[in-house]
């Protein structure tokens, strides 16, 4: 009888365990995750009934490899874009709640007497929320149309990224029991240097690697390329002290960006699925039922510390960050467990040796109680709102509505932001890729270029020459490069900047300098620096205008291009567009918004091919088609035009587009400033008291209406003119901007 390896005989028993098991847990319609841990806990040692797995070892690597497709499968559907999509107020509220409850968790855990490693890993465990238990709690309850679960979304994919960055620091300060804030401070910039390095590096070279080999894309080669780029990111993540998950989100967010990432993280599912089955699996063997049936009074307490401090910390920020009471009422009600990344978190102390035995088993069982609770918990958010708020003060409610008004008009962009929009991030990315070269330099050639030179005194400046040669493209964005190209056609925005521009063109010089002064550090003396600083100057400004300029230019123009490919992709017509032509060549489809300049233009006026380079080979107006229209053909709101040209030409087009669609999106918010909304309180000396709306001349003196009355706990909204306004009324009005 041919004897089976017990990796195999091991991987069979998990699998066939977890098939019966989450069969089970669907059909009673609770998550599969949690039929994966019981599937675990039933091959583990600790349930004698079942068949054991024997070589841990090997299952703890296919578990690692599961984390590892687990936050590459999380990249691709998350993308570097999103973080600027989610909004300032998802943003606030992930990032207070994540710093709330791990300060929080933490607390707790020195009282309980825990160290306090013990104590950091319980906050990060208590600090993520369960992306899959919620948003499939979500669709099961058909609210994926609701308000706050927007709000919840946005807020779930700052956790992810913010889970990350836990991972790192984690496994940084876990070494010792002394936490420095130092060390987590230099982790962090670490980290965020490591990943704007690879997220420019991986954007200008990944793009044109795959569109090299896209026609040999198939499903095979697909799925083979993005688990190969993957294991790669790994690799060299591993390298650089983090941690492989890391390296896996990162890749999987660079592909993301590229038109294949939709495709790859289709393919890549039914891998995905298998090795997270594993994981899951390998955590619920972690599971034991002992430690939970001595310590079940600290399991209830942290179940109830969980739900109520996620729920407290998240509400509280969205309020913080603007949101309505009810708003942030639902979403702090939507967020109150714990899931897949704490799972992580706490197995990552496991395989760190660095917590105790009881706080792996306390994380499963706690996630388990707070799955179920979810749903109940989404379910009953809003009666149980309505019933609290009933029960708040007037008072305390005027002053959050107050609070939350003050939001409600959007303020103008702060010269702070529209530098750093217009020339902070692409000084920032051209000073990452400056120290990258110096760095590397230093760390693979600089031997190299001494051993053949035999160690020569002109060592040092050959290889001073060549890093110089390498980076003088970044340096001149630094010192010399224009504003981000959208923003070169925001010159209202960009005429705030005038008077500065003296000022930031000195901070430039200076940041210049000091790079340049950091190269020269590594290569040559002092002595020597100072009659090479002159010289790299005057050689800078001979042959800057000459190619160093347009060098840059090139690769930020191609940069630009594999940035947004994606986009243009997407941009691409339907196949019935496709048909239009008989030659290959780029197409885009474009609406035309309702307060569009086209609208009310014939084509002829629009000049499209001589101001853009592009034709309008066709537009579509509802059911209607009209295939090549002459020069006289006019626009309408709502329509789209089918336009072929360059990939540069139509990039242009859609940028002019988006610009003025956003021109448009401003002049409407702050058109709204020229109306306020106001309130007073009518007081026991206030000549309103006792007097109808009509006869308190209110409208006359504020140039406005009201809009609304709030008395105890009753709201009017729309008051009568012969409402009459008593003692502690809080009154709304609409009126005139000053």
């Amino acid at each position: 009888m041919h004897h089976l390896p017990h990796l195999i005989t091991d991987l069979g028993f998990i699998l066939m365990i977890a098939a019966l098991s989450t069969l089970l847990f669907k059909k009673l319609g609770q998550p599969q995750v949690l039929g994966y841990l019981i599937a675990g806990l039933l091959v583990s040692p600790h349930v004698p009934f079942f068949p054991t797995v024997t070589d841990n070892e090997s299952i703890k690597v296919w578990s690692e490899i599961g984390v590892i497709f687990l936050l590459f499968s999380l990249g691709l559907e998350f993308s570097f874009k999103k973080l600027f999509k989610v909004g300032g107020s998802a943003g606030f509220t992930a990032i207070f709640e994540v710093v709330a409850m791990m300060g929080f968790g933490f607390v707790v855990g020195r009282m309980f007497g825990w160290n306090n490693i013990d104590s950091l890993f319980f906050g990060a465990i208590l600090s993520m929320s369960s992306t899959t238990i919620i948003v499939r709690a979500f669709q099961e309850l058909g609210l994926r149309g609701q308000k706050y679960v927007e709000l919840v979304f946005g807020i779930l994919i700052v956790e992810d990224i913010l889970a990350i960055l836990l991972l790192v620091l984690l496994t940084a300060v876990s070494g010792s029991e002394a936490i420095s804030g130092a060390d987590l401070a230099f982790s962090a910039l670490r980290l965020l240097f490591y990943i704007a390095l690879w997220f420019v590096v991986g954007i200008f070279l990944i793009p044109i690697f795959l569109r090299k080999i896209r026609d040999l894309l198939e499903d095979e080669t697909m799925l083979l390329v993005s688990i190969g780029l993957c294991f790669m990111m790994v690799m060299i993540a591993a390298g650089v002290g983090f941690s492989p998950a890391l390296g896996a989100f990162v890749m999987g967010s660079l592909l993301a960006e590229t038109p294949e990432g939709h495709k790859m993280e289709h393919v890549l599912q039914p891998v995905k699925n298998l090795f997270a089955a594993v994981f899951f699996v390998s955590v619920g063997m972690m599971i034991d039922p002992k430690v939970l049936i001595e310590r079940w009074d600290l399991v209830i307490l942290v179940t109830l510390v969980t739900i109520v401090g996620k729920f407290i910390c998240s509400f509280l920020g969205a309020l913080l960050s603007g949101q309505t009471r009810k708003k942030a009422f639902q979403a702090g009600m939507s967020l109150a467990q714990i899931g897949e990344f704490s799972f992580i978190i706490a197995s990552l102390g496991v395989t760190l040796k660095v917590t105790s035995d009881f706080l792996y088993p306390l994380a499963i069982a706690v996630s388990a109680v707070t799955t179920f609770t979810t749903p109940y918990l989404i379910k009953i958010s809003e009666p149980l709102y309505r019933w609290v708020d009933k029960k708040l003060p007037a008072g305390v409610q005027g002053a959050l509505d107050r609070y939350q008004n003050s939001f409600s008009q959007e303020g103008k962009n702060g010269v702070g932001s529209l530098i750093m929009k217009t020339y902070g991030v692409k000084i920032l990315l051209n000073t990452v890729i400056v120290i990258a070269i110096i760095s590397a330099y230093k760390t693979l050639l600089n031997q190299e270029v001494q051993n053949y030179l035999q160690e020569s005194p002109w060592a040092g400046a050959v290889s001073l020459f060549i890093c110089l040669a390498i980076s003088a493209p970044f340096f001149w964005g630094i010192v010399m490069g224009g504003p981000a190209l959208k923003a070169q056609r925001e010159f209202e925005e960009l005429q705030k900047l005038r008077g500065l521009q003296f000022g930031i063109f000195i901070g430039r010089i200076v940041l210049g300098l000091v790079l340049l002064g950091a190269i020269l550090a590594q290569f040559v003396t002092l002595k020597m620096a100072s009659g090479l600083t002159a010289g790299v100057l005057v050689v800078l400004i001979a042959v800057g205008p000459l190619w160093v300029r347009r060098l840059y230019q090139v690769i930020e123009k191609n940069f630009l291009k594999n940035l947004t490919e994606k986009e243009r992709k997407e941009l691409i017509s339907s196949d019935v567009a496709k048909n239009i032509l008989p030659w290959e060549t780029s197409l885009g489809n474009y609406e035309v918004s309702p307060d569009s300049s086209l609208v009310g233009k014939t084509l002829r006026d629009q000049s499209f091919k001589e101001t853009f380079g592009v034709t309008v080979a066709a537009v579509f107006r509802g059911s209607h088609r009209y295939f090549a229209p002459d020069g006289e053909f006019v626009l309408w709101p709502y329509d789209k035009l089918i336009c072929f040209g360059s990939e540069e030409e139509l990039q242009k087009f859609h940028t002019v587009l988006e610009d003025e669609k956003n021109h448009q999106q401003a002049a409407a918010v702050n058109g709204q400033e020229d109306y306020k909304l106001s309130s007073f309180v009518v007081t026991d000396t206030s000549s309103y008291k006792d007097k109808t709306i009509r006869e308190s001349g209110i409208r006359e003196k504020y140039h406005g209406m009201v809009v609304g009355v709030e008395r105890g706990a009753e709201k009017i909204l729309g008051p009568r003119a012969s409402f009459t306004l008593l003692e502690s009324d809080l009154v709304w009005i609409v009126s005139k901007a000053k």
